[in-house]
């Protein structure tokens, strides 16, 4: 499920907040559906628990996993999930619009390069 690179400068716990926040705003994960186990997850990727456990922490602080007293980590719900995807899409976009400005390109055509990304993505 997860891979790790282990010649990534980054922490351990952090590669697998980052593949997990991937798999779960994606859908790959479903929401509500059960975690691996830190035992379980530690033992697959031959890493400490506390790593896993570390990186649990972090998700469940993000809001995308939440802990069930004896059963295990879940995946939170899908309006949370579909909540902290749009706060990040709407944090790139910004990003990406103070580009545009800074290049000098119009909010026209800014919005018809959104329009056109849209065609082009529901092409696929």
């Amino acid at each position: 499920m997860l891979f790790l690179d282990y010649q990534d400068r980054r922490p351990i716990y952090e590669q697998i907040v980052e593949k997990f926040r991937m798999l779960i705003l994606s859908g790959a994960v479903e929401p509500s559906s059960k975690m691996p186990s830190v035992r379980q997850l530690a033992v697959e990727l031959s890493i400490n628990p506390n790593t896993i456990q570390r990186a649990y922490m972090e998700l469940e602080q993000q809001g995308l996993i939440c802990p069930v007293k004896g059963k295990g980590s879940f995946v939170t719900d899908s309006s949370r999930i579909r909540q902290i995807g749009m706060e990040e899409t709407l944090s790139e976009l910004k990003k990406i619009t103070e580009k545009g400005m800074a290049l000098g390109v119009g909010e026209e055509e800014m919005i018809g390069v959104i329009r056109l990304c849209y065609k082009e993505g529901n092409n696929d």
